[in-house]
């Protein structure tokens, strides 16, 4: 909340109908996302063939780099810079990082290509559930005008 008496409150809107473009957010807000299952088997194609190349291309590129850096900063007479170790301490970090970001997207990616059938398991199973044999199916229905 700010200073200004007509300014709208920041916080959740429970009675707030959602924008026509999706979501509670503003318009024009985030990217729409993928629903159908040609639009989620396209979604997990871009993350195999664009996204995981490219990220591991750019990680083994710094890693290269990284290690040159580090080779550079280090002892060479038995004296070398602090900068080496650190340098070191973070690429150790960053490829931990980039171990965890090269997982998420295989998840995400399998996610994507299980979800239509999951959903679709699930609705049949909800469907046949909902709709048992009653008692009352044995009277037939009344005659109509």
């Amino acid at each position: 909340m700010t200073g200004n008496p007509t300014a709208q409150p920041i916080g959740m809107r429970l009675n707030h109908v959602a924008d026509p473009g999706g979501g509670g957010g503003p318009a024009g807000g985030g990217p729409k996302l993928a629903s159908s299952p040609a639009e989620k088997k396209a979604a997990a194609n871009t993350i195999e063939r664009d996204i995981e190349p490219g990220t591991h291309t750019a990680g083994a590129w710094a890693d290269h780099e990284t290690d040159a850096a580090v080779k550079a900063f280090a002892a060479k007479d038995g004296d070398g810079w602090l900068t080496s170790g650190a340098l070191k301490a973070a690429h150790h970090t960053w490829g931990e990082q980039v171990k965890g970001l090269m997982t998420m997207l295989s998840q995400d990616k399998s996610a994507l290509r299980s979800a239509n059938a999951t959903l679709t398991g699930t609705d049949v199973g909800i469907g046949a559930a909902a709709r048992r044999t009653s008692v009352l199916d044995q009277y037939s229905q009344p005659p109509t005008k």
